[in-house]
């Protein structure tokens, strides 16, 4: 019998899913692909409700409500919550008073937490994300697959998940050919390119792009680069090294401020003596065909794809995305052993990567290989406030690191306004926190597949969903144990069972914390975190208002502390996992 014995849950909803499921075994009308479909209730009628009766009932033509009353009959009675019944078969599980206080008291601190939310299945996921072109420097439209791409790392790495990430660069192609050839002309040494040797290249390149358009003897000149850059010239090997090199240190600068990290930065340039091997494995299969001196794949299965060719060689014989992602894909799958690859682009490479997953599966299924499972995060575009993709005012694109560098400046005319008589140093140290983490969360709270409008009043604002409201909760949190004289935790363990309106409410929002988490993993999505990060703050500040912490009662003000504890605990964790960082003063 499923009952008290069982082990206590972090996530209380994995639970009452196990508990419904246990039910459900003992009802001859359900079968094993039945969901119950945890979600949180109405509060008016529970914490948690069970939806998954109504569409199970729908497809197998059974009366919805009359399943749901037998799945309640086939409950045991459990001492931590009430079962009710609603509408067409909907079952509300609330809570009990002691349920919230047993966890509470489990699961305040960190190590707990982390502890609980391990998987029992470990899988090894290699994330694709951020990946720049070498020698043009990173702009705004960058943000999005690094940020995203680092949450989603942290979020399956709580989970208890081995995660590889690789910065896949843009380092070999047709532009070398182009910026080599432009270097040569002008005589350029790369060991003498000033202060932003990035900027330099950039726009040596564009010269050479303008010159190749006017000029048939600069073209012809940047082909033959580019052919001995390919077939091993030292001398262009040479310059693509530090050109690389180069790029490379400008990166990790950005890369550093924004707190973020690689594993490997293999680019294109390190499957290059893989490409001819993987047109072969596609004409051996038959899955590639010759179409004007070029090899594609059609996929007549699919409705578009039938005839929208995904070109593996171009009619000139050069590889192209298409054949260095074949590459890197069958080498993660091989060499990095991975269950799970994720790229994260935005979303005009939709068309791309779906071919690229359709061909690499019959690829592997006809050399009896298992596929890894492949997922492509795409996202949208970040748009001005006129509604048009955001630019500089002479129409170029925003230089990532001139927009971190902005937001900095803000933050730190927020904090010196505050608080005047701060040392400079302490300062800059706040304003980057909060500059940073309002960048990265003005991001992340949205919805990844939609535009969005950046707004520096908005994302720098100390009211609504935004980072330094957030921050702001915590630092208020941080003030309340200042104050306290003697040991929190023996005041701690005094804390009795939530007794108040406002206690009860923060409580039931903190057990919300790893369905937050769930959702947000398992639909490679933050926002949904962010919205639950705002709500729980949203909560605590109505809390903090309705019930004085520092109260004579010290069973009252141990249970109030233990909720700041907790809010705390699982507000930090939460923006950590977005890459977000928070003050103990702001």
């Amino acid at each position: 019998m499923f009952s008290d014995q069982m082990e206590r849950s972090h996530d209380i909803a994995k639970e009452i899913n196990a508990h419904i499921l246990l039910a459900a075994s003992q009802i001859p009308e359900i079968t094993d692909e039945f969901d119950p479909q945890i979600r949180g209730a109405d509060p008016r009628f529970g914490d948690f409700q069970a939806n998954g009766t109504l569409p199970f009932a729908k497809r197998h033509g059974h009366n919805p409500r009359a399943l749901g009353e037998k799945l309640m009959e086939a409950m045991p009675t459990h001492e931590d919550w009430e079962v009710s019944l609603a509408g067409p078969g909907f079952i509300n599980f609330k809570l009990s008073d002691t349920c919230l206080h047993r966890w509470l008291n489990d699961f305040s601190s960190r190590n707990k937490i982390e502890q609980s939310m391990a998987a029992k299945e470990v899988r090894r996921i290699t994330l694709d994300f951020s990946s720049p072109n070498t020698a043009k420097q990173m702009h705004v439209g960058h943000i999005r697959s690094t940020i995203i791409g680092e949450s989603l790392s942290r979020l399956m790495k709580l989970n208890g998940h081995d995660v590889v990430k690789d910065n896949h660069l843009g380092d070999w192609g047709t532009q070398f050919g182009i910026l080599l050839c432009a270097i040569k002309r002008e005589g350029i040494d790369l060991d003498d390119l000033g202060d932003e040797p990035v900027a330099r290249l950039e726009d040596l390149y564009r010269k050479g792009n303008s010159l190749i358009k006017e000029d048939k003897q600069a073209l012809q000149e940047a082909r033959e680069e580019l052919v001995k850059l390919q077939n091993g010239d030292a001398e262009n090997l040479s310059l693509w090294q530090k050109i690389r090199d180069l790029s490379m240190d400008s990166f990790e600068k950005i890369y550093s401020l924004l707190g973020v990290s690689f594993d490997h930065a293999h680019g294109e340039s390190f499957y290059r003596d893989q490409v001819d091997a993987i047109y072969h494995a596609l004409m051996e299969h038959n899955i590639c065909q010759e179409d004007d001196g070029a090899l594609v794949v059609f996929h007549p299965e699919h409705k578009r794809f039938s005839k929208q060719p995904f070109i593996v060689r171009k009619s000139d014989g050069a590889s192209n995305y298409a054949t260095t992602d074949l590459a890197t894909l069958a080498y993660r799958a091989k060499e990095w052993k991975s269950d799970q690859i994720i790229y994260v682009t935005d979303g005009r490479q939709r068309d791309h990567f779906e071919q690229l997953f359709l061909t690499a599966k019959k690829w592997f299924q006809a050399e009896s290989k298992t596929i890894p499972t492949l997922s492509h995060v795409w996202f949208g575009t970040i748009l001005g406030e006129d509604n048009k993709a955001i630019k500089t005012r002479d129409g170029q694109p925003i230089k990532l690191v001139d927009l971190l560098a902005e937001a900095i400046r803000r933050a730190s005319e927020m904090v010196r306004e505050k608080n005047p008589n701060l040392p400079e140093d302490e300062i800059k140290r706040r304003a980057k926190v909060i500059g940073l983490g309002a960048v990265k969360y003005a991001d992340l709270s949205q919805d990844r597949t939609l535009d969005y409008v950046f707004s520096w009043e908005k994302l720098l604002a100390m009211q609504g969903n935004t980072a330094p409201y957030l921050q702001y909760a915590v630092a208020r949190i941080c003030s309340i144990f200042r104050k306290i004289e003697g040991s929190t935790e023996d005041l701690i363990r005094q804390a009795r069972m939530p007794q108040t309106e406002a206690e009860k409410k923060l409580a039931r929002k903190l057990i919300f914390f790893p369905l937050a988490i769930g959702q947000a993993t398992r639909e490679l999505k933050p926002h949904f975190l962010c919205t639950y990060l705002f709500e729980l703050a949203t909560e605590f500040s109505s809390f903090y208002n309705q019930d004085k912490v520092m109260v004579p009662e010290a069973d009252a003000q141990g249970l109030r502390l233990l909720l700041c504890k907790s809010t705390q605990t699982y507000l930090e964790t939460g923006l950590e996992m977005l890459g977000i960082g928070t003050l103990q003063e702001m």
